[in-house]
């Protein structure tokens, strides 16, 4: 007999691995069919029953589904013991349960029984399940988990059974009947076996012959509950009418109404990420435009924005009061101010530290009454991300209750707990719900109403209502908005399907094949008008508003800058610091440290540095931040004790004498002229930034010494937003809403560096001046785009919308916080994936103003650099550098700075620097400080009056004599910030913190702190005998240069840094290239850059050897670069370090591929390390064998290195495992070598493209290097220039590249086309060539074809529909060998030679040469004397030559100039 059944519940368990014992997780039954069929499948019974529901109701989701209402289940159902008794029965009749994805349903009855203590058997029974893995191979629908095919609903498991669809009824009834059908037609096909279905053999025969055609429906009327349950709701609404609200009450309550202030306390901002679109300064607008009383900030689980809200609120205010303060005298009306409601919209879950299932929890909003309520938020979001951090953040009732204090709690949306258990679960369980918050938040418990025109909510809201009438719970109305306007709806649903990566056109629903959505567009800011419209009949959701408002306190929450304590010695403890929190001790230890320093630094203390000194400490004494210097010295201590590599400072931290004789910075700013209060202002307090750099490598290492000292609580990182550009808004707008990829790609490049909304605000005569030329083509095309009515223009008008959405988050470079306390006690924290420490919620924008101690670690990779050099130096000289102590005035170093050789050199490395470096010829470090400050935008134009200056071709004059003093190293010109402050106080009188600010207001333009400092500037030169006409034109000048002016601090430390790396490139060139090789190996580009960099040098750069090579790059005894193994892809730091260790054993270098393999340690060092080592070029050292005997099989299958490895691991075994004779002594197990293989070696380009497969660039050479001197006069472009097409429509290019890659296709109307990849030094490009033109030159086609590529860009094709004009089009005028092109081209052949060379040996050789490359070109010579500016050009008349490769590289040998034309 087999039982098949099914149930109908009040929804789904909230775990599916509970006991059946865990009556609260599992649902209830409420109605149950069955039908008891015999083994030929005849049927025996049929039952259906509603079930009474006792003591819970039908929750709306599952009526929803199945269409039971509470009320249709208790007067057409029957008790429950009465059903589990007659369903009893029918298992003691059956062999077999049978149903759709059973499992379920057995669950359900299965706990029903345990409820009432039923005995039963039903679990012990054997089941049959037409859900299965057999079933889903049958119907073989993909989409299913791991790449298998998709379990089938009943729906499609019928359709593929009997060809017509069945629709699923969630009517137990009906689905009972449909997998009644289903079942015994799987048995008629033999889909289940005799085993499982425990029948004898023969048993399929006569079930076929009982049931010769498929199996049809028995014919069951089955009821349609949903119209039943409607006509029962339909008469009881008759017999009990509502008090449905008189219209004249509706306007009696909307008048009430009229005078209340309506506030939103349920606000999402761009803050929750990628679910709004209201950016912080937006909702404070919103909330202006419409005159509410407050606003609230109520994210989901983050308090990312709050610093950024309460700032945004607070400066509306002060606006508010500024107006206020003149709006009666001016007779305009009083504003009044907005109060700012911080909040959260929490994720509560049941335990917020269980990862073992995933449970989102119910989004519940709490609001802060007052700071300390504020401080309980931000306890919370904090753990929601570092505790309860699983799909969501969440957190949990035991935390609500630990930091309940001075919080509002409001009920949330439907996903709230009690609207969410009235729609899920049950009234019962939402009542009980409802009590726990009532009971633990009492007075400050609202229940949240909304209404945006959904079913679900009107089936909710009235629950609630009875709810807040029987539990004296008061009622709130809110809209839970996302967006601003209602027009922003659309581009709302763009942003979440950005979010979850999702197509717009997919429709909005669950489960698979569908996405997330807002169900309408009512969740905008909505005005108090609309809202008291939308709850006319229950005033009081209004009115009670007020009432929060009323019990916020309105808070701040900048802060000054909180130290962490820091331990000083006993000696300096003071006894009144405990008492009244002072700072004398931490001064009076700065102070001591601080002179013991200065005793190292300078030989004598003369009175000036002893004056500095004291200046400095009293003003670090007067601001309060003596623990701020003790910090930072004693971590960068540590640092240098580590043996991280320290920069010698950065920015204006280096202008302090104490900074330096503490070690923090290392350049004497007495020797600079370097001012401390550009640093720390004496007359206005300011947090000192003091920004460090360490080697990339080592800045780690001081970040887990900070951890360490002061705790992991107390360390953060700093966050970052990721918000959506100009360009990524249209490409994800695009991508969203279906717009081609090239059509998104185009209107991207249209838009200039600037943003769109302040584009589109922009007049044409703004753009104009703003924009270049092309700029504004572009930009006109793009606003015709925004005017039409297409896809196109959608994108881009919903672009603009989305333009600034914050997209993600991520970790600030170098920003560490450091805190006296839990970091959590001042702000909320985060994690991020990339970083084991907390990260602030809030951005580096605020970090500093919420109280934070911000440091910068910033990791310096050319201070890597340098300390790679100083031990590539030590190894191969044993010399100890010592960077700090170069001597700065060394010719060598100047030299080369003359010579613009500055490739490599931190700072001077750009075509431009090396060009003006070549012209200005620096001798001394003054210079090369002048030059780092001005080689930026704006004082470039600067430069070449500098140069003139110092050569003397310019006069070098100052407008009043006393300048002379401070501007005398910059031949006269003002650079730096420092020239102003010491100038304005030197003719002026100014105080050191007026200078300071009238640094930084002309640093930034600030007009009205000038016109305040203007009078007294010119009235304290005055007094000081300077003429007033004199003193208008310094300020003058200075307001247009002091933008531009840059600080001397950090300029003075970055050229004393590239000054280091100077000196090591001009007295140890090998060993410094071979450091910058390394510290770029990452970036393969690089290393092609400074390979050529390296070739023109004359330094040779040898590929990888596995008895030279290290890790990084190294200089051998020949003082050539040896490659760096680490470069080698798929050899990684194991296997380089087993193979350095073991060379450097006794045994001495590697002899053979078996030395190396015997003794290196095969467990680090895998197959593919030796393989990409013997591609690379590793084994070519070991002489006797080429590269492609590596490779070679010679018929079994193993490739000869495969074969080495193997003996390898048998050898190291046998070493491993001595067997031991029988007499005691080891036995000594010879192990043959595998023979060398002979085979022939790899050309030359097979050679080079395996070497660049595993290195990413060539190696031992360059496909193109014998075509050097076609590529320099023949080509007159790169393939790089393909790249941006537009900027080279309708010009000819001429570029020498090889093919790699070619595939020849043919289009459906049968004419051939190819698609051919082609290289060059520096570039790989992709072409397509159709038509004619590949017909024509298809033949060129071949790989590893050296050619000569003629093209043509032509402007894009025009659509004549929409106007728009397409991508440029690449037109192939030619393609020609270059091996031709030499002979085809060279015309003619000019040698240059000076009259001072003309020698009787030279014109013999030149003869001679000439003699033997005879040919059909011309012959000039061109004779010049540059003492007497005179040239004379002379025709060879008899003599032509054959211009080729050997007779250009023999003038180049001599050193002959020479031109080709």
């Amino acid at each position: 007999m087999y039982l098949i059944f099914d149930t109908e519940t009040t929804g789904l368990p909230k775990r599916w691995d509970a006991p059946l014992t865990d009556s609260d997780n599992w649902p209830r039954c409420i109605q149950i069919a069955w039908q008891l069929h015999d083994e030929m499948g005849n049927l025996i019974e049929n039952q259906d029953y509603l079930i009474q529901p006792e003591g819970f109701d039908i929750p709306y989701d599952s009526e929803r589904i199945h269409g039971i209402s509470t009320d249709l289940a208790r007067e057409q159902g029957i008790s429950l013991d009465e059903v589990l008794e007659k369903f009893n029965i029918a298992i003691q009749k059956s062999k077999f349960i049978v149903g759709q994805n059973v499992g379920f349903d057995l669950n359900i009855m299965g706990a029903e029984f345990i409820r009432r203590n039923f005995d039963n058997s039903l679990q012990e029974m054997p089941v049959l399940d037409t859900c299965t893995e057999k079933t889903a191979s049958l119907c073989e629908i993909p989409g299913g988990r791991g790449g298998k095919f998709k379990l089938p609903t009943l729906t499609e498991l019928h359709e593929f059974l009997f060809n017509e669809p069945f629709a699923e009824a969630h009517n137990a009834t009906a689905d009972v009947e449909a997998t009644t059908r289903c079942f015994l037609e799987l048995i008629r096909q033999r889909i289940y076996t005799l085993d499982e279905l425990d029948v004898p053999a023969g048993y399929f025969e006569n079930f076929s012959e009982e049931n010769p055609a498929s199996i049809e429906l028995i014919g069951l009327k089955h009821i349609n509950l949903k119209k039943a349950s409607d006509r029962i709701r339909k008469r009881l609404e008759k017999q009990h009418p509502t008090d449905d609200i008189s219209n004249q009450e509706i306007q009696e309550n909307l008048e009430k109404l009229d005078e209340i202030r309506f506030a939103h306390l349920h606000n999402h901002s761009q803050f929750s990420v990628l679910q709004s679109t209201i950016s912080i300064p937006d909702l404070v607008a919103a909330a202006a435009e419409e005159d509410m009383s407050a606003v609230a900030l109520t994210d989901h689980a983050n308090m990312m924005g709050a610093f950024h809200f309460v700032k945004e609120v607070g400066s509306y205010n002060k606006g508010v009061a500024e107006h206020n303060a003149t709006a009666e005298e001016n007779g305009e009306e009083l504003r009044k101010p907005l109060k700012a409601i911080l909040g959260c919209e929490f994720f509560v879950c049941e335990n917020h530290l269980d990862n073992s299932r995933k449970d989102n929890g119910y989004q519940v909003v709490i609001l802060a009454k007052n700071k300390k309520g504020y401080h309980n938020l931000a306890k919370m979001s904090s753990k929601a991300y570092t505790d309860g951090f699983y799909y969501v953040p969440r957190i949990d009732k035991e935390v609500i209750k630990e930091y309940k204090e001075d919080l509002i709690v409001l009920t949330g949306n439907l996903y709230g707990e009690v609207p969410s258990k009235i729609l899920n679960v049950g009234e019962k369980q939402a009542e009980e719900a409802l009590l726990w918050w009532k009971k633990e938040f009492g007075e400050d418990l609202y229940i949240e109403l909304m209404r945006h025109d959904q079913e679900d909510e009107n089936r909710v809201n009235p629950v609630l209502v009875e709810f807040s009438r029987k539990y004296e719970v008061k009622l709130i109305a809110t809209n839970n908005t996302y967006y601003w306007k209602q027009e922003d709806a659309n581009a709302h649903d763009i942003l979440l399907c950005v979010k979850d990566g999702e197509k717009q056109a997919t429709p909005i629903g669950r489960g698979r094949g569908y996405r997330y959505g807002l169900p309408n567009t009512e969740y905008y800011f909505k005005s108090g008008n609309e809202m008291k419209r939308l709850f006319k009949d229950l005033p009081d959701a209004i009115s009670n508003i007020q009432e929060i408002v009323d019990k916020i306190e309105p808070f701040e929450l900048a802060r000054d800058v909180l130290l962490p304590a820091f331990e000083i010695p006993e000696e300096f403890k003071s006894e009144e610091d405990l008492v009244d929190g002072g700072k004398r001790g931490e001064n009076a230890f700065l102070k001591h440290i601080t002179f013991e320093g200065a005793r190292k630094r300078y030989p004598e203390i003369t009175p000036e540095i002893e004056e500095r000194l004291n200046f400095e400490l009293s003003v670090i004494e007067n601001t309060g931040y003596p623990g701020y210097f003790l910090i930072v010295e004693d971590f960068i201590r540590a640092a240098r004790a580590m043996g991280v590599s320290v920069g010698p400072g950065r920015g204006s931290a280096a202008g302090s004498v104490v900074a330096y004789c503490l070690w923090i910075t290392n350049i004497d700013p007495i020797k600079y002229d370097l001012l401390f209060e550009r640093f720390l202002n004496p007359d206005r307090v300011s947090m000192p930034d003091i920004d460090i750099d360490f080697d990339d490598e080592g800045r780690s290492r001081v970040m887990d010494y900070v951890i360490e000292k002061y705790g992991a609580n107390q360390v953060a990182q700093i966050i970052t937003y990721g918000t959506m550009a100009a360009k990524s808004s249209i490409r994800d707008t695009a991508r969203v809403l279906d717009l081609p990829l090239m059509d998104s790609d185009r209107i991207a490049k249209l838009i200039p560096n600037t943003k769109l909304g302040k584009l589109f605000a922009m007049d044409e005569k703004t753009i104009r001046s703003k924009f270049r030329g092309d700029e504004i083509e572009k930009i006109n095309e793009l606003l015709n785009i925004a005017e039409g009515d297409d896809l196109e223009a959608e994108t881009v008008n919903q672009a603009r919308i989305l333009e600034g959405s914050v997209r993600n988050t991520g970790i600030h470079a170098c920003g560490v916080i450091i805190t006296p306390g839990d970091i959590t006690n001042y702000v909320p924290v985060s994690v991020a994936k990339d970083s084991e420490l907390y990260v602030t919620q809030f951005d580096n924008s605020v970090v500093e103003s919420a109280g934070l101690l911000k440091m910068d670690f910033l990791g310096l990779k050319t201070l890597t650099l340098i300390k790679d050099t100083v031990k590539i130096v030590k190894g191969r000289h044993d010399i100890d550098l010592d960077p700090d102590s170069f001597p700065l005035d060394d010719e060598e170093t100047y030299k080369l700075f003359q010579r613009g050789e500055t490739v490599g050199i931190f700072q001077y490395e750009s075509p431009g620097m090396q060009k003006h470096m070549q012209a200005l010829k620096p001798t001394v470090f003054d210079d090369l400080i002048a030059m780092n400050a001005l080689y930026r935008p704006g004082p470039m134009e600067y430069i070449p009056s500098f140069i003139a200056r110092k050569h003397g071709d310019e006069e070098i004059s100052y407008d009043l004599p006393e300048m002379e003093e401070y501007l005398e190293e910059t031949y006269g010109i003002t650079v730096y910030q420092e020239q102003v402050m010491l100038l304005s106080q030197k003719l002026a009188g100014f105080s050191k913190g007026e200078a300071d600010m009238l640094r930084k207001a002309m640093g930034k333009k600030l007009v009205a702190l000038l016109a305040q400092l203007k009078p007294k500037f010119i009235d304290g030169g005055n007094a000081k005998g300077h003429p007033a006409e004199v003193l208008e034109k310094i300020w003058k000048d200075w307001e247009a240069f002091a933008s531009y002016a840059f600080n001397k601090s950090h300029s003075t430390c970055y050229a004393w840094i590239a000054y280091q790396t100077a000196y090591l490139k001009a007295h140890y060139p090998a060993e410094y290239m071979a450091a910058v090789l390394s510290n770029n190996m990452n970036d393969i580009k690089q290393v092609t850059f400074f390979m050529e960099e390296c070739k023109r040098m004359k330094l040779n750069v040898l590929g990888p050897d596995v008895n030279e090579s290290y890790y990084k790059f190294s200089v051998n005894k020949e003082n050539a670069v040896r490659f760096g193994m680490g470069a080698i892809k798929g050899v990684g730091s194991g296997a380089v370090a087993t193979i350095v260790e073991n060379r450097k054993s006794k045994e001495g270098p590697y002899r053979s591929i078996f030395d190396m393999a015997k003794r290196i340690d095969l467990r680090s060092a895998n197959k593919k390390a030796f393989e990409n080592l013997a591609l690379a070029g590793g084994f070519d050292g070991f002489g006797g064998t080429h590269r492609a005997q590596y490779f070679h099989d010679d018929g079994n299958g193993m490739s000869f290195l495969e074969k080495v490895v193997k003996y390898a691991q048998k050898f190291q075994e046998s070493q491993n495992s001595s067997q031991v004779s029988l007499f005691g002594e080891a036995s000594d197990v010879q192990i043959p070598e595998p023979e060398v293989p002979p085979c022939s070696e790899w050309g030359t380009m097979e050679k080079l493209r395996r070497e660049k497969e595993v290195v990413g660039i060539y190696i031992s050479g360059h496909p193109l290097d014998d075509f050097r001197i076609e590529m320099s006069y023949f080509c007159n472009g790169k393939l790089s220039d393909c790249r941006e097409l537009e900027s080279i429509v309708n010009r000819e290019l001429t570029i020498g590249c090889v093919v790699v890659d070619v595939q020849h296709r043919v289009s459906k109307n049968g004419k051939g086309w190819a698609i051919f990849t082609v290289e060059d030094y520096e570039e790989s490009y992709e072409f397509k060539i159709f038509g004619e033109e590949y017909l024509r030159m298809k033949h060129f086609f071949v790989p590893n074809n050296f050619i000569h590529l003629k093209i043509f860009v032509k402007e894009g094709w025009t659509n004549k529909d929409t106007g728009k004009k397409g991508e440029p089009r690449i037109q192939f005028r030619d393609i020609s060998l270059l091996h031709d092109i030499m002979d085809k081209n060279a015309k003619k052949l000019t040698i240059q030679l000076n009259v001072q060379d003309l020698k009787a040996e030279k014109i013999d050789w030149l003869n001679d040469t000439f003699n033997t490359h005879k040919g059909e070109c011309q012959l000039q010579f061109i004779v010049y004397d540059m003492a007497e500016q005179v040239k004379l050009k002379m025709r060879s008349r008899k003599r032509k030559v054959q211009i080729s490769q050997e007779l250009i590289e023999e003038l180049e040998k001599e050193q002959f100039m020479y031109k080709l034309n």
